[in-house]
């Protein structure tokens, strides 16, 4: 058997228990291994010199040992060890704690890179800890993997390099040649070993950009061979409908982009090819009226639609909000979550058997295996980045091929849509209800935090509400003046906001305590709510009108943006607060942006070039294969070339089943074999 597909602890150097500690890491074999990527490399290629490095700065010096000191034990169980070294110019100590093996490999009149933070003044200087390697066999793009407890970077080069032997004896190319000549990709060989092992930056750029396309093709081949399998089943068609009546029974006005989208849904409702569509809309742009519309298209041709949301509390918000747009056409959408009471059940589950429950509303509870659908003709899902594809799919499975709809209030930009959508297609709704008033957003210092407090007291003595963000739950040492959610929480309820009914909410409390804080937030049992990311998206509470965000500069825009649009749902002038005392420019370049526009698709184009793709790639699409190498790579134009590739491929064989496509097409059923039963097989 292959060498690379060996269980890891076969892997000399690596053992039972280091196995463990890669297993942590998803890592099973050295296959696993080399597709382990490093997230930083150590810059040895322009060394300083000991008298221009800046204390507190991580620098790399090329320096000569010059002498050893005795060893001080200065207490039992930690030992200091110094090493004397010297650039030719001036000299330093090297610090090691209880290390002796870098002190003993150490030899005088040595030449070796030293990498770490220098401290001290004219007369002294030192490094403490830093890292080391011979001059004569360093590698000067040393990568940092990520890692666990128990497994260090130095460790992982080692077991790295002997996979890359176990590699150089096979054949391992998965792209044709013709296509690595026509985009000039260095072969997936050499990338993997300059991924590792670069010699040079040219080098590490080629393999990251080989990774990137291969990583970025496989997927787009995947989206587009499932696309293709839903083209070809064949869906009800329904008649057209006239939806004046729906129309009629309004409380405002539709927008032209949320009649365009219930244009284009209705046609392709009409369709007998599958609707594949993703609703993508900023908060508050109306995407719940245009999936009601579609919900009462279908019901006029006799079929019935689901809503899947990824909470409780949002289906019953959206039970609320499908119930005012529907019940005046006479269509009664009823509600089926994990908490529905038994009897409630059972008599819910006998509607939809029987096609008297038109519209059915819900979470996970509707993709059970015992729910029966009389005439399934509509599957919409929101929030699609809380569902991905292999949930879609399942509830797709139980119409038959029903018509899909997805929506999102993420936004995102068409290019990187069009990558993490592939099997859909894209309808925005890029305008915003009239009457509706642009939230006001100010940027500010922790010196203006008593102010802010002051000025959200006068709120909520107007019988209002606010939300107050920080980014951790627990304080940590690892992260300095970050506001903890737990501590902060408990410091306004005994301090400033001691008069007010104070809540906390955060990511690691019990899913019905999440529950309950949101719904006494909605139904104003609390004032102010202390909360982390969990509240990106939230339930509509119209009588919010103020969110402080804590420590802003450690969110990307888009997350700020969702956070924002927490609030300013109501008729009443919203405001948001973002608090930092970062002096980074990209971190104010970033809360500038938040303060000069309101348009999240414009948002998110910023945050791409900001802080490239990864932000997006690191979201959790669940269901959806991970996207590792393609976030390093903010070089947009590969996205257009992998996906002519990708074109090209499929149009001149399908299913990939030509044999110079056999290796590829593996990548691609393992890539998306992770998708569980729904996926490509």
């Amino acid at each position: 058997m292959n060498e690379l597909y060996q269980p890891i602890e076969t892997l000399p150097g690596v053992g039972e228990k280091r196995a463990q500690k890669y297993k942590k890491l998803g890592i099973e074999t050295p296959y696993d291994l080399l597709f382990h990527f490093p997230r930083a490399y150590i810059d040895y290629t322009s060394p300083v010199m000991i008298a221009e490095a800046e204390n507190g700065e991580p620098v790399a010096v090329r320096c000569t040992v010059k002498q050893k000191l005795t060893p001080s034990f200065v207490r039992r169980g930690f030992s200091l060890y110094r090493v004397v070294v010297s650039d030719g110019i001036s000299e330093m100590v090297l610090v090691f704690y209880n290390t002796p093996y870098t002190y003993q490999a150490m030899k005088p009149g040595e030449e070796y890179f030293v990498y770490g933070k220098l401290s001290g003044g004219f007369l002294r200087r030192e490094m403490q800890a830093p890292q080391v390697q011979r001059v004569q066999n360093a590698l000067l793009l040393q990568p940092v993997y990520p890692q666990t407890t128990g497994l260090t970077s130095a460790m992982m080069r080692t077991n790295v390099q002997r996979a890359l032997q176990y590699l150089d004896g096979q054949p391992f190319e998965t792209l044709p040649d013709q296509m690595r000549t026509d985009y000039q990709l260095v072969s997936l060989k050499q990338a993997l070993h300059d991924v590792h092992r670069p010699e040079t930056q040219e080098a590490l750029d080629k393999a990251r950009r080989r990774l990137a396309f291969e990583e970025l093709l496989q997927f787009q081949l995947g989206t587009l061979m499932l696309r293709h399998r839903t083209d070809v089943q064949n869906a009800s068609a329904m008649h057209p409908a006239d939806l004046s009546a729906f129309y009629a029974g309004l409380p405002f006005s539709l927008t032209k982009a949320q009649q365009h989208a219930i244009e284009v849904i209705c046609r392709d409702l009409c369709a007998s090819r599958p609707m594949n569509r993703l609703l993508q809309g900023d908060v508050g742009s109306g995407k719940t009226v245009v999936a009601a519309a579609a919900a009462a298209f279908a019901a006029e041709s006799g079929f019935q639609t689901v809503l899947m949301a990824p909470t409780e509390i949002l289906a019953q918000q959206h039970l609320q909000t499908m119930t005012a747009f529907l019940e005046p056409i006479g269509i009664h959408p009823v509600l089926l979550t994990g908490s529905t009471k038994a009897k409630e059940k059972r008599s819910i589950k006998a509607q939809i058997a029987s096609g008297s429950a038109q519209v059915i509303i819900g979470t996970h509870a509707v993709i059970q295996k015992d729910i029966e659908f009389c005439s399934l003709g509509l599957v919409i899902t929101d929030e699609q980045h809380r569902f991905g594809v292999a949930q879609r799919a399942a509830l797709a499975e139980k119409g038959g091929y029903p018509h899909k709809l997805v929506m999102s209030a993420t936004p995102i930009p068409r290019t990187l849509a069009l990558i993490i959508y592939g099997d859909l297609d894209i309808t925005i709704l890029d305008e915003m209800p009239k009457g509706r008033l642009p939230i006001k957003t100010f940027a500010v210092t922790g010196g203006y935090r008593e102010r802010a407090y002051g000025f959200i007291k006068e709120h909520l003595d107007a019988g209002e509400q606010a939300y107050l963000v920080c980014p951790m739950i627990e304080e940590s040492d690892a992260l300095e003046n970050v506001q903890a959610a737990e501590t902060y929480a408990e410091t306004l309820k005994t301090g400033a906001f001691s008069a007010y009914r104070v809540g906390l909410l955060h990511g690691r409390m019990k899913p019905q305590e999440k529950e309950a804080a949101m719904a006494a937030m909605k139904a104003h049992e609390l004032d102010l709510l202390v909360c982390t990311t969990v509240v990106e998206v939230g339930v509509d509470v119209p009588n919010a009108t103020l969110i402080l965000i804590e420590n802003a500069d450690r969110f990307g825009l888009a997350q700020l943006h969702q956070l924002r649009g927490r609030v300013g749902r109501g008729q009443v002038q919203s405001y948001c607060i973002l608090v930092t005392d970062s002096r980074q420019e990209d971190a104010r370049e970033r809360l500038k942006v938040m303060s000069r526009t309101a348009n999240g698709f414009a948002i998110a184009e910023e945050d791409l070039k900001l802080r490239g793709p990864g932000d997006f790639f690191g979201r959790a699409q669940h269901g959806m294969p991970p996207l590792m190498q393609a976030a390093f790579c903010s070089n947009m134009p590969l996205v257009s070339e992998t996906q002519m590739a990708a074109k090209s491929l499929l149009e001149q064989d399908p299913e990939l089943r030509s044999p110079a496509l056999s290796s590829l097409r593996t990548a691609v059923l393992q890539l998306f074999a992770k998708n569980g039963e729904n996926g490509l097989n």
